[in-house]
């Protein structure tokens, strides 16, 4: 039984229909899961479909509660080479296994803590987080889940660089502009946002610098920013596309191999 589970609701390179079924099924519901959650902010919409849109909402996380609990059920078939509570452990602790039980915990968790009714309201918006699910099923998401694992290290880099040139300059402005315009610039911290806004260049307006030197260190920043920000997104890019030749690679490689094999069956042709 747990075999013909795991063979199901695991994916695997010689899928069965059976696991190609489930498969969209899941991320047919996880997409609805999204749609009903847009529909919800609508208050005309929430108004009159709410009870709907609630047990549409209880329906999908039962749903999802039940794969939640047959993945560790089946955990020792997905890593052999651990015990049983090893194996539980080790999906329960990865990546779409956190996934998996942050899009259904927040669901059961009020019907233990009694929530404000505000917060709770804020606290479903986690629904979304089954959206990332779609990573178990979808080959671009794992790749890009991939290149970001690869990259970590010169990504967070690149960020620790990125924050301590945003504190720089939120200081040096903070210096130059708190005596002009204290209500605008009374701490660093509030200059940060500023700096944050010129470095993405994206320049709300809200805060800006009317002294001399405040616009040249606004300037430099929005200049640096440009090339600055451009690091991280070139990081991704070319892990993906290096990504992309890899696995291209490996595939020609199984086609050109010496023995050939029947697309039917599997199993080896004769040699000519």
């Amino acid at each position: 039984m747990r075999k013909f589970i795991f063979r199901i609701i695991d994916h695997k390179d010689n899928s069965t229909r059976a696991n190609q079924v489930f498969e969209y099924l899941i991320i047919i519901l996880i997409l609805l899961n999204v749609i009903a959650i847009i529909l919800d902010s609508f208050q005309q919409f929430s108004g009159k479909y709410g009870d709907f849109l609630l047990t549409f909402e209880a329906v999908s996380v039962a749903i999802f509660s039940v794969e939640y609990l047959l993945r560790i059920y089946t955990a020792k078939l997905k890593y052999p080479e651990k015990t049983e509570i090893g194996a539980i452990i080790k999906f329960m602790t990865s990546t779409l296994g956190i996934i998996d039980l942050l899009a259904i915990l927040p669901f059961y968790i009020p019907m233990i803590i009694p929530f404000d009714l505000r917060f709770l309201r804020m606290f479903r918006v986690t629904r979304l987080l089954s959206i990332l699910k779609l990573n178990r099923y979808s080959k671009a998401l794992s790749m890009v889940g991939n290149v970001l694992r690869e990259k970590r290290s010169d990504l967070v880099l690149t960020l620790v660089v990125t924050f301590i040139f945003l504190l720089i300059s939120s200081t040096l402005m903070y210096y130059m502009e708190n005596e002009a315009q204290p209500e605008k610039f009374p701490n660093i911290l509030a200059a940060f946002w500023w700096a944050i806004a010129t470095l993405t260049t994206v320049g709300y307006g809200d805060v800006v610098p009317v002294t001399d030197m405040g616009k040249f260190i606004s300037g430099l920043l929005a200049l640096l920013g440009v090339a600055l920000i451009a690091i991280p997104t070139g990081i991704i890019s070319a892990g993906y596309i290096n990504e992309i030749r890899e696995e291209k690679t490996e595939d020609d490689g199984e086609n050109n191999g010496s023995e050939k094999k029947c697309p039917h069956c599997g199993k080896p042709l004769p040699k000519s």
